[in-house]
Order: C-alpha cells, then sequence, then structure tokens
C-alpha cells in the first residue's frame, strides 16, 4: 500500500482542521487565504519555467508539439489548456495535445482508477511516436503517477524533452524529468483534494507555458491576439477591436477591412500598417 501519509498532497493541514465548524464567511476566507499559498509556491519555480518556455517554443519553431498527459484534475487541465490554444492563437488542433488518463470519458466522468497503468501511459505516447523536436509535460500533484511515469518514460526513449509539474519536489516525476516544475503548495484545504491549491498552481504554470511560447512565435502583437479563430460574431468582433486598435481607426472601418481579407489580422497588419 502506498504511504499516502509522506506525500505533501496527502497530508492534513494544520490551518484547516477545523474549517468544517467556520462560520461561512470565515471558511471562504480560510480557504482564499490558503489558496495564496498556489502563488507563492510558483514564484520558487518561475526560472524553471522560463527555461520550459524557452524549450516548447524552440520546439513550435522546429515544427514540434507539446504534449501535455495527465490523470484526473491534472490530465484535466492539460485537456483545458491545449484545447484552449487553436482558438485563441490560431495553431492547429494537434500542435498542443491534451492525453488524459482514461480517454476523453474521464473529462466528465471520474476514471481515477485509469492512472494505475504505467502500461496505458507508455503505450500512448509509443503510440503517438514523439521525437527530438517534442516536448512532453508529465502532470501529477503526488509526482507518482503510474500513467504519466509510463508516459514520460516513452517519452525520453522517443527522444523527446520531458517536463513535470507536481506539487512534490524530488517526486518520481521530478527524478524523470529535464526540466522540473515542482510548486511545493503543502497539504491541502480538504486533506488529499489536489483540484485546489495543487490544480491551482498547475492552471497558472500551464497557462505560462502554452501562453508565453506562443507570444514568442509570434502569435502575439504587443499584448493582442492576432491569430484569434474568428469563429462566432463575438470573436469576429474582438478581432475587430483588435485592428481597430493596431492600426488606429475606428472598429467599423477595421471590421469591413478584415471582411475583405478573411478576418487575418496579421494580414491585414501586413498590408495596412506601413
Amino acid at each position: 500500500m502506498i504511504e499516502t501519509n509522506k506525500i505533501n498532497t496527502e497530508k492534513r493541514n494544520p490551518n484547516t482542521t477545523h474549517i468544517d465548524s467556520l462560520p461561512t464567511l470565515e471558511m471562504v476566507c480560510l480557504m482564499h487565504r490558503e489558496s495564496k499559498r498556489a502563488f507563492d509556491a510558483v514564484d520558487e519555480i518561475l526560472p524553471a519555467v522560463a527555461q520550459a518556455v524557452d524549450r516548447i517554443a524552440d520546439a513550435f519553431s522546429r515544427g514540434g508539439h507539446l504534449y501535455y498527459v495527465g490523470a484526473g484534475t491534472s490530465g484535466r487541465l492539460g485537456v483545458l489548456d491545449a484545447s484552449e490554444c487553436p482558438p485563441t492563437f490560431g495553431v492547429d488542433d494537434d500542435l498542443v495535445v491534451g492525453i488524459i488518463a482514461g480517454g476523453d470519458r474521464a473529462l466528465r466522468k471520474s476514471s481515477e482508477g485509469a492512472e494505475d497503468s504505467y502500461e496505458a501511459g507508455f503505450d500512448e505516447i509509443i503510440r503517438r511516436s514523439p521525437g527530438e523536436n517534442d516536448v512532453l509535460v508529465g502532470i501529477a500533484a503526488s509526482g507518482r503517477t503510474p500513467y504519466v511515469l509510463g508516459a514520460m518514460t516513452a517519452a525520453k526513449q522517443c527522444g523527446a524533452t520531458v517536463c513535470s509539474i507536481s506539487s512534490t519536489p524530488g517526486s518520481p516525476v521530478d527524478q524523470l524529468a529535464d526540466i522540473r516544475l515542482s510548486a511545493d503548495t503543502g497539504p491541502e484545504v480538504v486533506t488529499g483534494s489536489t483540484r485546489l491549491k495543487s490544480g491551482t498552481a498547475q492552471k497558472l504554470i500551464l497557462n505560462m507555458l502554452s501562453t508565453c511560447a506562443m507570444i514568442k512565435t509570434g502569435r502575439v502583437y504587443e499584448n493582442l491576439m492576432i491569430c484569434v479563430r474568428p469563429t462566432n460574431d463575438k470573436l469576429k468582433a474582438r478581432c475587430a477591436n483588435i485592428t481597430a486598435e493596431i492600426l488606429g481607426i475606428g472598429p467599423d472601418e477595421a471590421y469591413a477591412i478584415l471582411e475583405k481579407n478573411g478576418f487575418d489580422i496579421r494580414k491585414v497588419i501586413d498590408i495596412y500598417k506601413k
């Protein structure tokens, strides 16, 4: 049996042992104070995050891909970040790939047993055949999820760069990774519920990995999303506002110009901003 009481994310939090007896306002205030610890923990690993961003940006520039692999909350957060990249940055659906133990069904229904299979994680990555231009990020709050370890091992065998995101420094995923992103968030408000502080830290790190890599590869102008996919009226209006801001014209004029150019902001910038 795994000695969970020795894992950071499974220990009892002495600050919250009385949370079940608190008035509601005090309860949410306590949770909020504890959540702030996730931000402090990420502060400590920003140099490693920057290193990972540079490696991912280099992978993109060489035609490589980014893979996120996780189980449960960790897997769902990876899939969430990956799924937001195409509409936000106009990239192909397979540039950033989110993989969760148990497959897409696990996004909605608990499939926690799937995380215990090292072989399933290994085989999933072997099937995808990543190479030296690719990066795989294994996400595991405890740092010891077998599915994630299997995936990371396979990626290393294939020559890909392997990163870890965990809340347990020195854990097995850290020992396997080339770049370690371990934000020590400490025990959770509710013991073992890693969707809380650990999940918050994971989301912060994933935000930086994908967004900063996209910025470094030219998919953001100043702080504007110039590659956003205009798939509905709201996003077309956003494209018009972005274009208007860049060209110094009104939104209606910008919208008319975009209509003539397939709502391609970068194309419009090249034509009109000279």
